[in-house]
């Protein structure tokens, strides 16, 4: 009898939304062992990364009792296939964030679409794998659909803000504007270990994003900013990009707010841009399979040794004592790079 035959699995899921530092917030529960539809892999995972989305999702729904499993960044090996899976095969070692409306990977099996999965690049761990997919998806879709860059244009001139470079999406932009585009990249930090893992990233400045945006970055870029990479803040900073943006510039960000000041970005004609890497699957598109190349192209950019895992502190065991501790850290706002759970 093999493993995926057992009929249940260890998983890791919440019942109610309940405050980080209760106990219940996050289970340990048996679950039955998924199977794959038509275009599905059954994943057995191996490592998992934590992201800001799942503090929120576990913060702002209620399953009703029902155990709900959190996580959208995997690593794993493929163990079994859908009737008309094309991408992969039994034995691949596959990486990916998955989709929102599905259960996530926080269970030692896990079923996901194959057109948003990657494979895994031979020169990482499961662990230093897994802390990839979300943001190198994030990254890579605001960057190059949003922001309209060009990712083979090295003589591509400009300059580039991305806030809170130390942070999981952060970390990989820089990353990819360094390595893929001629952009100077400024980052924002504001300790020490962030503005040096933000430098070791690959920005060419750093400014403090508790301190008076657009002063400082008029020290750094004179000639103004043309492209902004918001992760963080959006709202508070809104008028500085306004007014470090040159004419015709463009803004994407990805953090949550009910309402934005956008008028500010009228007068120079600047262009704002929302990214959500789950809208491909929240809302099946054709392009699906797009995530697929990009995890492809990001895990051969890896194995030449062009961009590096943001994997920073491994927790342990994938069971709910690290997890509850890997969201109070994620909802501190502390994390540098990406937290990461191994095995269970």
């Amino acid at each position: 009898m093999t493993e995926t035959q057992n009929g249940t699995m260890p998983a890791v899921a919440f019942r109610r939304s309940l405050p980080i530092d209760d106990p219940e917030s996050l289970l340990d529960v048996e679950l039955p062992v998924p199977q794959p539809g038509p275009r599905d892999l059954l994943v057995r995972v191996e490592a998992v990364a934590v992201n800001p989305v799942d503090y929120k999702v576990r913060r702002n729904s209620d399953p009703g009792g029902e155990p709900k499993v959190l996580g959208w960044d995997a690593a794993g090996t493929v163990v079994a296939v859908g009737d008309e899976v094309e991408l992969f095969e039994v034995g691949d070692e596959v990486y990916y964030a998955g989709a929102l409306n599905r259960p996530g990977a926080n269970s030692r099996f896990h079923v996901v679409d194959e057109r948003l999965v990657g494979r895994k690049p031979a020169t990482l761990s499961f662990t230093e794998a897994a802390a990839l997919p979300l943001t190198s998806l994030t990254a890579w879709e605001g960057l190059f659909e949003r922001l309209g860059l060009r990712g083979d244009a090295l003589g591509q001139t400009g300059t580039l803000l991305v806030t809170a470079a130390a942070g999981g999406v952060g970390s990989i932009a820089v990353q990819l504007a360094r390595a893929l585009t001629g952009l100077t990249v400024i980052g924002t930090a504001s300790r020490p270990e962030t503005v040096e893992f933000a430098r070791r990233m690959g920005a060419h400045h750093i400014v403090d994003h508790r301190g008076p945006l657009a002063k400082q970055l008029a020290e750094v870029a004179p000639g103004g900013v043309d492209y902004v990479f918001s992760t963080i803040g959006t709202d508070r900073n809104l008028t500085a990009y306004a007014e470090a943006l040159t004419p015709f510039g463009a803004v994407v960000a990805i953090d949550d707010h009910d309402s934005l000041d956008i008028g500010v970005l009228k007068p120079k004609s600047i262009s704002f841009h929302w990214e959500l890497m789950f809208t491909h699957s929240l809302f099946p598109t054709p392009r699906q399979v797009d995530q697929h190349r990009i995890l492809d192209r990001v895990a051969r950019l890896v194995d030449a040794g062009v961009l590096t895992t943001t994997a920073g502190r491994d927790l342990g065991l994938v069971n709910a004592a690290n997890l509850r501790e890997a969201h109070r850290i994620l909802e501190s706002g502390t994390a540098i790079g990406k937290l990461t759970l191994t095995g269970f």
